[in-house]
């Protein structure tokens, strides 16, 4: 389906449309909830809905009543945009989201070349010369330019009776900015009722740097889920080759109907859902299956979009199209999957929404007694307590709690090869209850190999005949047994005659005068060739084991060797299993592999419950069965099959050595592929968790003790009003203990 037509109004009557645009300047799952409530507001729209992942509304609406053009306008009243030109839209949307990023990136490196020597200055040399003023200059382009967004968003907050971290942020930094101004310009002002005139510019520039920093990382990684709905697209090639009136034509994709023969070269991709007609060939379903073998394609056998054939040509008719076909069912359950989510709001800003009103109430109501009851200096001692209890209040340590912990968290799982793309997972992984592991490339090597065979006869010719035999064979199995003869050391391959390929059975060629035959069972049977006693019990113990069987022979000297070949489980994936059942954590695996070959694998890793031959979409209603049942689900695989369930899981982790498409919708990649990883990862979760709450407390300790002083509680009793210098110093230690106990993760022993 082309861009243009996903942007298009789709009529559905006479005045009701549906369309889908991008969205401009959502940060937050708090920014699609207002872009979705303003256009579900807007008149003639009959719904909106919000994919906050996609970065794209859905909305329907009055096509008589409303146009694309006042939504956008409703849109932008409330600080974001609408793309409404149908033409390359999306490409518009991923250009402003990456000049926003870009944004972002210079703004922080703004902020933190000024903030740098503001500090320095503010904390070691603020007795120099004019060190106000520096200071003061130093100052205003980080709160005029750098750090506007708090201040503008703090203010669309409050226009809709709001507050979060923004609102904090502004709030202290403004007032402590003002109020160091005011002490620059007119410091007269406190000499001359006996009081030194500190000013605060250092830690206002500080806190909008490290938030930004913060803001900047997120927007950053926040891009990957964008990037690998376009991959799973460009799975679908650009054009095809059809055969119209006995004519061959080249048409877009977008144009094939159903009925449409379709030309299929070696190396090309499937283009559309349908069946095999003319030809044969292997086929690629990995990105369906998961499975490492291509399938073998025969007259009447579908074919799927996204599919790679392999060596031979074939021709088949198109059954299903555009957003029928399976590949474009898997690039919407990926894309609903991220979208459908319940968005956690951060702590953060939850806390926020409460302590912000709550100190400002406090620091209003001691202004007010201060101003009714403070005497003869009753103005003064108000505006230092407002001030006080505003800068005691500062969010530097409830900026950095959480920050500070995931930063160190994350550095800790890269030393133990776990990337970490996304903070929220990374939180979220200390309460996963249930695992789901896919089978091929994750508990498997994901490639199939000889893992045993047995030589009855064995003379170098047999082994490099068979070498030579299996190097001209077209059958997947056949690298395998090429590889494993390589690896052995075996050198040369005799020149064959009349080399043959035996569909469903293997191959076979004559070497001076006499025949030798690779192939199975059936094939040695059809070719006279008695298979011993001993050799079959060999054989039937293999295939118990869920290995295939493979046998080479000669006519004249009977069977010559017998070989297994499956895809071996890795080293590492009975003791991972057994390290999540220690962890309490239930372990699934989910396979399109046969019910055999399932039930071997998960006997031999220890995993009593599995499903076999399941397909992408089930995979994901799985992870959504699990998810009903109240479980928190982690999905781990390596595959394109595998992007819808690792998109629906409440934490994706993908396969180091899997593809691109899964490393970018999962969240969590262990770099090495190694299982071992993923019980490593839990446990850095739930330190990194225990830190993050151990953070706030101690963001909170100094405010619960140093507020109430700051508002003057101890003045009737004590004569003792907490000065702004004691309450910049007690933030000040809040960020040092926070920042102590965050480097504590440093030395985790996983």
């Amino acid at each position: 389906m082309s861009l243009p037509t996903l942007l298009s109004p789709v009529k559905n009557s006479a005045a009701t449309a549906k369309v889908n645009l991008p969205v401009l300047g959502m940060s937050c799952a708090a920014c699609a909830v207002s872009v979705e409530s303003v256009l579900q507001h807007t008149p003639g729209v009959k719904a909106a809905t919000v994919n906050f992942a996609a970065q794209t509304v859905n909305v329907e609406y009055d096509g008589q009543t409303v146009t694309p053009l006042d939504m956008q306008k409703a849109v932008q009243s409330v600080g974001y945009d609408l793309i409404v030109a149908a033409e390359n839209a999306f490409e518009q949307q991923s250009e402003a989201q990456q000049l926003h990023v870009e944004q972002l990136r210079r703004r922080t490196i703004g902020a933190m070349l000024l903030a740098a020597p503001t500090a320095i200055i503010g904390m070691f040399f603020m007795d120099m010369p004019y060190a106000n003023w520096i200071m003061f200059g130093l100052s205003l382009p980080v709160l005029v330019f750098f750090g506007k967004d708090f201040f503008r968003n703090a203010f669309l907050q409050a226009r809709r009776g709001r507050a979060n971290m923004d609102t904090l942020v502004a709030l202290s930094t403004g007032v402590a900015f003002i109020f160091s101004t005011f002490n620059t310009i007119y410091p007269e002002y406190w000499h001359q009722r006996g009081l030194h005139p500190h000013v605060y510019f250092e830690a206002a520039m500080v806190i909008i740097a490290f938030i930004l920093l913060g803001k900047y990382l997120e927007e950053r990684a926040k891009g990957q889920t964008s990037s690998a709905i376009k991959k799973l697209m460009g799975l679908q090639p650009k054009t095809v080759q059809v055969v119209r009136a006995g004519q061959e034509l080249t048409l877009p994709v977008g144009e094939v109907q159903i009925g449409d023969i379709v030309l299929v070269r070696p190396g090309g991709k499937i283009a559309v859902d349908g069946v095999l007609t003319e030809g044969n060939s292997f086929v690629d379903e990995s990105m369906l299956n998961g499975e490492p073998l291509p399938v073998e394609k025969r007259a009447t056998d579908p074919v799927f979009a996204g599919t790679l054939n392999q060596k031979g040509s074939f021709q088949f008719r198109a059954e299903k199209v555009g957003s029928q076909t399976l590949l474009a069912q898997i690039i919407q359950t990926v894309q609903e999957a991220q979208g459908s989510k319940a968005p956690v709001q951060r702590l953060v800003d939850k806390i926020a929404g409460i302590f912000v009103p709550v100190v400002m109430g406090i620091a209003l109501l001691s202004f007010a007694v201060w101003l009714i009851f403070g005497g003869e200096n009753a103005f003064t001692h108000a505006l230092l307590a407002l001030v006080t209890v505003l800068v005691i209040a500062c969010p530097c340590a409830l900026g950095l709690a959480t920050p500070t912990a995931i930063t160190v968290g994350v550095g800790k799982g890269a030393e133990n090869h776990i990337l970490i793309k996304d903070a929220e997972s990374l939180e979220t992984a200390h309460r996963v209850n249930a695992v789901v592991l896919d089978k091929t490339g994750t508990i498997t090597q994901g490639k199939p190999a000889v893992t045993d065979w047995h030589w009855f006869q064995a003379e170098p010719l047999y082994k490099r005949l068979l070498l030579s035999m299996e190097s001209r064979s077209e059958h997947p199995l056949a690298e395998a047994v090429v590889r494993r003869l390589e690896e052995e050391g075996v050198l040369g391959r005799p020149r064959l005659e009349q080399f043959a390929s035996i569909t469903g059975q293997g191959v076979e060629a004559m070497y001076e005068g006499r025949r030798y035959f690779v192939g199975n069972e059936k094939m040695m049977k059809n070719r006279g060739v008695i298979i011993p006693a001993s050799v079959e019990q060999t054989a039937a113990e293999w295939q118990e084991a869920a290995h295939t069987v493979v046998y080479f022979a000669g006519t004249e000297e009977g069977v010559l060797a017998a070989l297994a070949i499956a895809d071996p489980i890795k080293p590492s994936s009975h003791e991972a299993v057994a390290q999540l059942h220690r962890q309490g954590i239930e372990v699934f695996m989910l396979t399109g592999d046969n019910p055999q070959t399932a039930a071997s694998i998960a006997r031999q890793v220890g995993i009593t419950s599995f499903q076999a031959e399941v397909m992408p979409g089930d995979k994901a209603e799985f992870v959504q069965k699990l998810q009903a049942e109240g479980k928190t689900v982690a999905m781990v695989g390596d595959g394109i099959n595998d992007a819808p369930a690792l998109a629906q899981a409440d934490v994706g982790v993908a396969m180091g050595k899997g593809t691109d498409i899964a490393m970018e919708v999962a969240a969590i990649t262990l770099m090495r592929s190694d299982l071992t990883a993923l019980p490593k990862m839990f446990r850095l979760s739930r330190k990194t968790v225990s830190t993050i709450h151990q953070n706030l407390f101690w963001a909170f300790i100094y405010n619960l003790i140093g507020i109430p002083i700051a508002a003057g509680v101890l003045y009737p009793a004590f004569g003792f009003l907490l000065n702004p210098m004691l309450a910049g110093i007690a933030m000040a230690l809040s960020s040092v203990s926070v920042v102590t106990n965050s480097l504590r993760l440093k030395q985790l022993k996983l």
